[in-house]
């Protein structure tokens, strides 16, 4: 089966274009390798997996849309899974435009070439920023999300509405998934289990937001990619494929699930996780909730695990400790 992954030289497009190419998929990268952050770590995630000879890639921009429907054109894949966008709550309040073009403009492109060629499938990426205020948890799928707290859950949100109106009017099976606080081995500089250990190991103090009173669901790299593997074969349909609990769309192919680790883990517990790991004892700088953020996640993966029997539980002292090795190892630290 041929595999159109775009992100793939991202932190989850490059493991799940590592997976797909372990289980003999033939696979197709798409991705801009924008300076949001480190461009020589993403240089080196496609340098690993131009080593597969079934991986080739393109190298730009979403909102290339001529660049776009000629690498869709010329791949023909059967599934889509599109993993590009603009990341990051505290940037999309600095650079909201940014967002306007990779996550609606671009995903806009994705869509319509998807839709050209009718794929058996398509998987797009939103977050678990989308539950905004909400305030019920765990968060399922069913739950309201109409009040997204940042503008990258803005467009994420905007995605999921786009995804379901291009289902329905092309009758294009459709899969929206939404992530829990993804970490691991090659994972992205700008987020909290990268920053928290470079600190740590350089024994420079942590910025620790709302004094601490923060969880998440931390979802480890591998079971992530692994849930969205095995989505792909739990194609939506008509009323035959649902489930108990389904979020599947009574009016088009679609539906929108969960991948976390079912877990809702103290920040303590987190930093707690990373000084066993380091062997070294953090300093903490604690601080007030940042603009954007949101004070806990949780994830109901109920509809996962029907769907495909799967369900991520990597501990997050083990998930840790396979990032902290890595760590050390690319950095020599």
């Amino acid at each position: 089966m041929r595999v159109l992954v775009t992100g793939s030289a991202g932190f989850i497009g490059f493991h799940l274009c590592e997976l797909l190419l372990q289980e003999g998929y033939r696979v197709h990268g798409y991705d801009g390798l924008t300076d949001y952050y480190d461009v020589e770590l993403k240089r080196e995630r496609h340098r690993l997996l131009r080593q597969h000879a079934d991986f080739s890639a393109t190298e730009a921009l979403l909102e290339e849309e001529q660049r776009l429907a000629e690498a869709v054109d010329d791949f023909v894949p059967e599934v889509v899974v599109h993993l590009a966008a603009q990341a990051g709550v505290r940037y999309s309040i600095e650079n909201p435009r940014a967002y306007v073009g990779a996550n609606i403009v671009g995903t806009f492109n994705v869509m319509e070439a998807a839709a050209r060629h009718q794929v058996r499938h398509l998987l797009l990426a939103s977050t678990s920023s989308v539950y905004g205020a909400n305030t019920e948890l765990p968060y399922a799928e069913v739950h309201k999300a109409d009040t997204p707290l940042s503008f990258y859950a803005a467009t994420k949100k905007a995605n999921e509405e786009m995804g379901h109106a291009w289902a329905h009017i092309n009758q294009l099976p459709i899969t929206l998934f939404r992530f829990f606080t993804v970490y691991g081995p090659w994972g992205r500089p700008d987020m909290a289990p990268f920053k928290f250990t470079r600190g740590i190991l350089e024994g420079r103090p942590i910025d620790v937001y709302n004094h601490g009173k923060m969880w998440r669901d931390f979802t480890y790299v591998g079971d992530l990619v692994r849930g969205i593997r095995l989505l792909m074969d739990a194609v939506p349909g008509g009323p035959e494929t649902a489930v108990e609990g389904d979020s599947l769309s009574p009016v088009a192919p679609y539906r929108i699930v969960n991948i976390g680790n079912s877990s809702k883990v103290r920040l303590e517990d987190f930093i707690e996780a990373i000084e066993r790991a380091t062997g070294k004892q953090a300093i903490r700088n604690y601080m007030d909730m940042q603009p954007g953020d949101i004070p806990a996640t949780w994830a109901d993966c109920t509809l996962l695990q029907r769907l495909t029997g799967y369900q991520p539980q990597t501990d997050i002292r083990d998930g840790m400790e396979r990032f902290v090795e890595w760590y050390r190892e690319y950095y020599g630290r």
